[in-house]
């Protein structure tokens, strides 16, 4: 269940038959999920892994940028995109206390791939904090999960709401997690595809909007699951965006793609918490050949790259915000009511919030055609 199966549309354009971060070939995704009640804590995490191609290794790396909206939060090998624009390892999602276990566990994944044949790797690791709902100081998710995430990396469909990494996430004080969208964009503007895959653990209630309309207005009276002298207070949390096209991009044009993720987030209601760690990744999946990161590696000491020009790249950018907002509306209704460590989370029901949307004004529209992005 996505938020196109009640019939809302957000942004433009046409999304990919799966409209998930998988429609962009070669990308695949796993989900290994930790629900758990011992006597006297709850487990709800997990993690959840993003492959850019199968087996992806550094010897067949690729550019990549990275954007901080806000910075409070975590991640491991976000300083060498910065540095090389190179994504040489899968992305994983997590939460706050397992980025270690999570990052040591790809380097293991990495050595029985490749063995001696590389100097070292360092993978890309994102959290978001889980511990109203999960025991987090337990530190429960282990290097035999992130192994079972990894092999489970299908393409295709992608399971959203309460998995994987986005188990014990709460976004907009309802039942958040894993959400993910893509859109396809008209063959004069380059044919591409851009996918985002979130993990949503963010925002205020009486801040939210879906398709532009304020229900957050008519939900915000609903009990919240924040009380800040036990479980923190609303609007704490974080989101974290990987952004996948196969739109030929250079890693500073990654850059300006993942950037845009920050406009989707608004769309919504977020990226104006202090509290929140706003960490989004966008690689492109549109050179081959690239040198791998190994020093004295590479064959040639120059080769050829192609790259999107600046007069083709707008499209791109609106792709990536209408992905970015689409995909955390699908996190929201995908995801179920909760209980864990401390609190219930209700979940934001599609009867909850078609309620609420009619109650701000908004009418079910019509069938229509998508727009394509240049109209």
């Amino acid at each position: 269940m996505g938020i196109r199966d009640i019939g809302v549309r957000v942004g433009h354009g046409t999304p990919g038959p799966f409209n998930s971060i998988t429609d962009v070939q070669g990308v695949r995704v796993g989900h290994r999920t930790l629900v758990e009640n011992r006597a006297e804590v709850s487990i709800r995490t997990g993690v959840t892994i993003i492959e850019p191609c199968p087996g992806i290794a550094r010897f067949d790396p690729c550019y990549a940028g990275v954007h901080v909206l806000n910075g409070n939060g975590d991640a491991t090998g976000l300083e060498w995109i910065r540095e090389a624009g190179l994504l040489t390892t899968p992305i994983a999602y997590t939460n706050t206390h397992s980025v270690g276990v999570v990052r040591d566990a790809l380097v293991a994944a990495e050595r029985a791939t490749l063995g001696e044949s590389q100097y070292w790797c360092m993978p890309v690791v994102l959290e978001t904090f889980d511990g109203v709902l999960n025991d987090i100081w337990g530190q429960h998710v282990t290097a035999s999960h992130v192994h079972e995430a990894l092999a489970a990396a299908r393409s295709g469909p992608v399971e959203e709401g309460s998995v994987g990494g986005g188990t014990g996430m709460i976004c907009h004080e309802f039942k958040g997690g894993i959400g993910t969208a893509s859109r396809r964009l008209a063959t004069r503007d380059g044919g591409w595809t851009v996918g985002a895959l979130v993990q949503a653990n963010y925002g205020r209630r009486d801040a939210l909007r879906v398709a532009g309309y304020p229900v957050g207005d008519v939900l915000r009276d609903l009990p919240s699951p924040f009380d800040k002298r036990q479980t923190g207070v609303p609007g704490m949390g974080s989101i974290v965006v990987t952004l996948a096209t196969d739109a030929p991009l250079l890693p500073h044009q990654c850059e300006q793609v993942a950037r845009r993720a920050s406009i989707g987030l608004a769309r919504v209601g977020g990226g104006t918490e202090y509290s929140s760690g706003d960490i989004f990744i966008a690689f492109s999946v549109g050179n081959h050949g690239i040198p791998p990161a190994d020093y004295g590696k590479a064959i040639e000491p120059v080769i050829s790259v192609r790259s999107v020009t600046h007069d083709f790249i707008s499209p791109l950018f609106v792709a990536a915000a209408d992905a970015v907002e689409e995909a955390i509306l699908n996190a929201l209704v995908a995801a179920e009511d909760t209980s864990g460590q401390r609190v219930h989370v209700p979940a934001l029901s599609t009867a909850r919030l078609l309620k609420a949307l009619e109650q701000v004004g908004w009418r079910r529209p019509a069938d229509r055609a998508e727009r394509p992005f240049t109209d």
